[in-house]
């Protein structure tokens, strides 16, 4: 029995290496098994059956906050007297994305329009889509600046038209009309005797256009030759650079449809898109770690520049004619109408704005934008894009309802748009691609683990059996000697020599 103790102390050795062996292969097999996987399902096919269902129709719940700036002192304001505002909302709208004519080609590349319509959500909102609010009358005071450089006497005329409508430099509707769409016997008026001039020939609201409606003709890479292009823009509506700006850098058009990015993102990595709605790409850069439902995320933010002027920031000299910096000028893509872009309450934009208005409170918490990426997968976790309508009001000579002689942006409304992964998508989300990889990694640490003390402890069995074998072999031999001499002794003496 002592004999067979050396093997089986060997044959745990030999299992003890095994394990080492497989921990330490998993340690590099493992990781390229789930990067392969992660490529596998990012590409965009419509063989990967969950993949391309959530990239074709987006399960993930998108919102649309309305926070309107309700005018408390017209009257003075058209004295010269400084804006005071206080915030209404949110008037929260559910949004739904679906992509149609879905068209793959053999470049790599898959075409789309992607749809959108939204519904309002009461339970969500801080009031009906029936609260009156009183903000600045768009379509006067955008159609006055436009006509600013036109001669006088047509001004006069439009001055005349604006009465005979009674449209004045602000307007008082409840917030479904404002966003959706009114009746305006201006707007006919318009597109009958200047057609062109509005880009709508029906109802006149904020975001007439934007429900049932689409952004436009995308073409974007599906990573099936080069994951690292998976989702980034080819063309839009067969442009693959813009009409709308003065240099080459600002008409590019970079990164992803704003939706998805491609996987493997570090933190030197950043987060541009292509925005229909901002005419114009941005960027966003890493700003610090954190963590969803479990789920380890990176957030992308806005960086300070995006929105400066060309003094301050020299590559955005190709968005001017600029204003002050955290303003971005979007009449070139707006039919002329004299409309600036900015993070809410002028948040990162030159202090002197907010002296123009009364009432804004800029932070970061409540009006900064941001991104939280998963970066191994490039799928966005929680999405706040928060963006500022802003409309520039002037004196124009002949127009006059518009009295105002402040050369200056005023704040009227502004979107957010926020969306989250929750539910059964998240929790499969965490399953693929946070526990089983752990457990993955926990397994082969245990492994490595386990065979390495399977190893001391049976190397210190073997050493302990072949030091005393030896020594129970020799008292052994030495207990038979024994017994043989005694038995010699009395059945077998020795016979005496006998006397010569």
């Amino acid at each position: 029995m002592a004999i067979k103790r050396p093997k089986v102390a060997i044959g745990f050795i030999v299992a003890g290496v095994l394990m080492v062996l497989f921990g330490t292969i998993m340690c590099f097999v493992v990781p390229l098994v789930i990067d392969d996987q992660i490529v596998k399902h990012t590409v965009i096919d419509p063989k990967n059956d969950l993949t391309y269902t959530m990239w074709k129709d987006i399960p993930v719940p998108f919102f649309m906050s309305v926070y309107f700036f309700n005018v408390l002192n017209p009257a003075e304001i058209l004295k010269g007297e400084k804006p005071m505002v206080e915030q209404r909302g949110p008037y929260v709208y559910r949004k739904q994305c679906q992509k149609e004519n879905i068209t793959f080609h053999p470049n790599g590349t898959v075409s789309y329009r992607e749809y959108r319509q939204y519904h309002f959500e009461p339970s969500m909102s801080a009031g009906n889509e029936s609260d009156v609010v009183t903000i600045p009358n768009m379509l006067v005071l955008g159609a006055s600046v436009m006509m600013e450089n036109l001669p006088y006497v047509l001004r006069l005329m439009m001055s005349a038209t604006f009465k005979t409508f009674k449209e004045g430099p602000f307007l008082t509707k409840p917030v479904g009309e404002l966003m959706w769409g009114y009746d305006s016997g201006l707007v006919d008026f318009l597109n009958q005797y200047l057609p062109g001039m509005i880009p709508t020939s029906g109802k006149f609201g904020l975001f007439s256009e934007f429900n049932n409606s689409n952004t436009g003709l995308f073409t974007v890479f599906t990573g099936k030759d080069d994951i690292r292009k998976v989702h980034r823009v080819d063309s839009w509506n067969g442009l693959t650079e813009l009409p709308y700006w003065r240099t080459a850098q600002s008409n590019m058009i970079n990164g992803t449809a704003g939706q998805m990015w491609p996987p493997f993102m570090t933190k030197q990595s950043t987060l541009p898109f292509y925005s229909p709605d901002a005419c114009r790409s941005m960027e966003l850069v890493y700003q610090r770690p954190g963590e969803m439902n479990g789920i380890p995320l990176y957030r992308y933010v806005a960086p300070k520049t995006l929105f400066a002027n060309g003094t301050d920031y020299a590559p955005n000299e190709g968005f001017c004619p600029c204003r002050q910096s955290g303003l971005l000028n979007v009449s070139s893509c707006r039919h002329n109408s004299p409309v600036f872009i900015s993070h809410p309450h002028f948040f990162n934009a030159d202090p002197v704005l907010l002296d123009y208005v009364q009432g804004l409170n800029p932070s970061e918490e409540k009006h900064g934008l941001f991104i939280d990426i998963h970066p191994q997968t490039g799928v966005p976790l929680n999405v706040s894009i928060r963006l500022q309508l802003n409309l520039y009001m002037k004196k124009v000579s002949g127009i006059t309802m518009v009295l105002c002689g402040l050369k200056c942006c005023k704040c009227f409304i502004y979107p957010l748009q926020n969306g989250y992964i929750d539910g059964p998508i998240v929790n499969t989300f965490r399953t693929n691609l946070v526990v089983l990889p752990t457990v993955l990694e926990y397994l082969q640490y245990i492994l490595i683990g386990l065979g390495l003390a399977t190893i001391i402890i049976a190397a210190v069995v073997y050493r302990k059996v072949k030091v005393k074998l030896p020594h129970r072999i020799q008292a052994s031999m030495l207990s038979c000697l024994t017994a043989r001499c005694i038995l010699g002794f009395f059945f077998f003496p020795t016979p005496m020599k006998e006397k010569e």
